[in-house]
């Protein structure tokens, strides 16, 4: 192996741990993504070029961001954007003799909650801030962006392209919302997580079940809100995302087929992350100002405390899923509570809640209605009708292991 090399070693650990705060800091101080991702690249190429002479600065994000800034204005002076001013007054605007002026809680830890709520702002379509946000705030290239929604690069980097063109053009302020505003605009940004986690966690399609890439992003980014923005909706989603990956390891077999809940091994979920997850819920719920996500994560606390399925409580789960349909009443938490009601009450009861959805013409696309229609008929030994709906949720089934586990039912009947 060739010898280690500190200084290479120490600008690799500076870019894992700071890349994203100087991105942030340095968006705020030059008013331009674009601009900004290319003065960090230039930061980091002049650290691996001064660091070997000069050796590692004391604080390397100051150095990285007061060096951005100076290849930033330098690069604008020689396009003559920034002619008018002379090398005096550039070098007190970027004040870099001060290592400690970009290393303060305002400049760096607000800079990084700006960038979250900047890229998740309601003017951008939804698909935009997710985009961006995995882009910008975790770090992740096009093309595993790309690869994860399973889009081709090119419309997912024209897609970045038109998000960032529409922040500059719109004037969109670089800025965490007032708190009359906050809860609003926090649950934009929450969604952008929650949307991150599912298909982390459970794939729209694809070879496999879960994206681990993507759940890790999204619960790294949902630790970054809380820490920077301890709101109960926050703590609630960190605790349900942590909660939910507790069990991702179970989730598939050897050969990636699909594991239901109830026959999971449970002495292999991972009760460090149950223990977190439970401890948060208590937090949020202490505030008495918590919202769905909190209510989802109490959900998720009863599977991960339950021995089996079996003994499950789902008399508490109903119950939760009521509370749960009193903040939201979308049709999918109704098939949710659905499931739960047929655990508790029997099949029948399950299926006419679904019938109901279907009869309003709710959820007719959604595979996972066909897919727990189909399941309950099986049960009650309707044959015909499961084999009609498993058919039709597998027409509109796109992961492989839930369309390999959708025909093995099929097959069955």
């Amino acid at each position: 192996m060739p010898p280690a090399d500190p200084i290479l070693d120490a600008v690799n650990d500076a870019y894992r741990s700071e890349s994203r705060r100087v991105l942030a800091t340095l968006i705020r101080l030059l008013g331009d993504f674009d601009a900004a991702e290319d003065a960090m690249s230039d930061a980091f190429r002049a650290a691996l070029e001064q660091w070997p002479r000069e050796g590692v600065p004391v604080n390397p994000r100051a150095w990285l961001v007061s060096t951005g800034r100076f290849k930033a204005i330098d690069a604008l002076r020689r396009q003559k954007r920034f002619a008018q001013l002379d090398e005096t007054s550039a070098a007190e605007t970027i004040g870099a003799v001060d290592e400690t002026a970009w290393a303060d809680a305002e400049s760096v830890e607000d800079d990084r909650l700006r960038l979250i709520f900047t890229c998740c702002h309601p003017a951008l379509a939804p698909d935009a801030q997710v985009a961006l946000t995995l882009r910008e705030v975790c770090g992740l290239a096009t093309e595993e962006i790309a690869r994860a929604f399973l889009t081709p690069a090119p419309t997912l980097a024209q897609r970045i392209v038109r998000a960032k063109s529409k922040i500059r053009v719109a004037k969109i302020p670089y800025e965490v919302p007032a708190r009359a505003d906050l809860s609003d605009r926090l649950g934009a940004v929450l969604r952008v997580v929650y949307l991150v986690f599912n298909e982390g966690y459970a794939a729209s399609a694809g070879a496999s079940v879960t994206r681990h890439d993507l759940s890790s992003e999204a619960i790294r980014l949902g630790r970054v809100i809380v820490e920077l923005l301890p709101e109960p909706d926050a703590i609630g989603l960190l605790a349900l995302m942590l909660l939910h990956e507790s069990r991702r390891a179970t989730r598939t077999s050897a050969s990636g087929d699909l594991v239901l809940l109830e026959d999971q091994d449970r002495t292999q979920w991972d009760r460090a992350l149950i223990s977190e997850g439970v401890t948060l819920i208590e937090q949020a719920l202490a505030t008495r100002r918590f919202g769905p996500y909190t209510v989802q994560a109490a959900i998720a606390a009863v599977h991960a405390e339950s021995p089996s399925a079996d003994a499950t409580d789902w008399s508490e789960i109903v119950g939760l899923y009521d509370a749960l349909r009193e903040m939201d009443s979308s049709p999918v938490i109704e098939l949710n509570r659905a499931v739960a009601v047929a655990m508790r009450d029997g099949p029948a009861e399950g299926l006419a809640i679904v019938d109901a959805i279907v009869t309003r013409g709710e959820l007719a696309d959604y595979r996972l209605t066909h897919a727990a229609r189909a399941d309950l008929l099986r049960r009650l030994g309707r044959r015909d009708e499961a084999r009609a709906a498993y058919e039709r949720a597998l027409a509109l089934t796109r992961q492989e292991p839930e369309r390999r586990f959708l025909q093995r039912r099929l097959g069955e009947l």
